[in-house]
């Protein structure tokens, strides 16, 4: 499961001195503003269908709801979702898969949003996320619990079928990203490292140790051949490593509560949405070892899980109003309480 984030007072604390003359004109404006009809759900992961424009949204109560980003409007709801967590999209098999909050796996017809079957997997926690590996043509659901030890999940992507499982001891685990070529790379979120792992044994063949705060978010990213890691923590920091070494190429500030981190390959830009202080951090690729902050766009708050649309660099960021209530008589914060029909797909555009 991702955190849910207070807001913070002012984007003011989004802001940080980038190593160029400050940014003058804007970097992403907000294009639109679409409010879904909802309940008082909560969210997290949205995924869009690759080369296409259906945006997969994980709404919690509401299920997993599909959003045509060309027009703007719900298109459809895959059936026997409620309780959706992290998808991954497959053309190549005509499928799709969504890990779901009591532990199940989701696996539904990718063109007709037909459900083909729900299997339970996790008894002991919710499935947080699902990975794909292009290599070994396998799925890597991952459970969310913070447990002592967190729990994968190995399944065969064309049929859904389970092959085993693998325990890891690490509290909190996120989902891992592939190379493509043989390599997992998967953050241990509360011990601050990076494994690499053999895709195909899920065996650990190095470690790295990360100079931050809660690592999250992790991309490999092929044309550079550099890992890019989002960290939270009282300094959430964006860090760029080399996957060879594990040598730190560059580390650089970036908004808080940071839940998505996506690349635009065309404009070389890295975008990071944050909840934590509702903003937008983006980085600017110069080279494999050179990167820029070029700022922080303010979004809205708990605007914290995001997909970009690799046809026009379109950024979708989602959120909904909410009353976060006081401490109970035991000084415990109760969870925030979301307004109905208040969920909205935010829509920012590159200048």
């Amino acid at each position: 499961m991702r955190h849910r984030f207070k807001i913070l007072a002012g984007i003011a604390a989004a802001t940080f001195a980038a190593p160029l003359a400050a940014q003058t004109t804007p970097i992403y404006t907000l294009e639109s503003a679409t409010t879904l009809p909802s309940t008082d759900t909560d969210w997290d992961y949205i995924q869009l269908e690759p080369h296409g424009n259906r945006l997969f949204i994980a709404r919690r109560k509401d299920g997993l709801t599909v959003y045509n980003v060309d027009t703007n409007k719900v298109v459809g709801t895959v059936a026997n979702s409620v309780g959706a967590n992290g998808s991954v999209l497959l053309p190549e098999y005509n499928r799709g898969y969504t890990a779901m909050t009591d532990g199940s796996l989701l696996s539904f017809n990718l063109k007709t949003l037909a459900v083909i079957d729900r299997i339970k997997l996790a008894d002991d926690g919710g499935l947080n996320t699902v990975s794909y590996d292009p290599a070994t043509k396998r799925l890597q659901a991952v459970v969310g619990a913070r447990t002592a030890e967190s729990a994968w999940f190995t399944l065969d992507a064309a049929t859904g079928k389970l092959l085993g499982k693998t325990v890891f001891p690490f509290k909190k685990m996120d989902g891992p990203s592939p190379d493509g070529k043989g390599t997992l790379w998967a953050p241990a979120r509360y011990d601050n490292i990076l494994l690499k792992l053999d895709s195909k044994t899920l065996k650990e063949t190095a470690r790295y140790n990360i100079d931050c705060v809660q690592v999250v978010a992790v991309e490999y990213h092929h044309a550079t051949d550099r890992i890019l890691i989002g960290c939270r923590g009282d300094k959430p920091v964006f860090i760029a490593l080399d996957p060879a070494t594990g040598k730190q190429i560059a580390k650089l500030p970036i908004g808080s509560g940071i839940d998505g981190m996506q690349v635009d390959e065309k404009r070389g830009h890295i975008l990071m949405s944050n909840g934590g202080n509702s903003s937008l951090t983006v980085v600017k690729r110069n080279s494999a070892d050179s990167y820029t902050l070029l700022g922080n766009v303010q979004t809205r708050p708990q605007a914290r899980t995001m997909a970009i649309d690799e046809r026009n660099g379109k950024a979708y960021i989602v959120t909904a109003d909410a009353t976060f209530p006081g401490p109970d008589d035991k000084g415990a914060t109760p969870a925030p309480y979301f307004h109905p029909n208040s969920f909205v797909v935010l829509t920012y555009a590159p200048k």
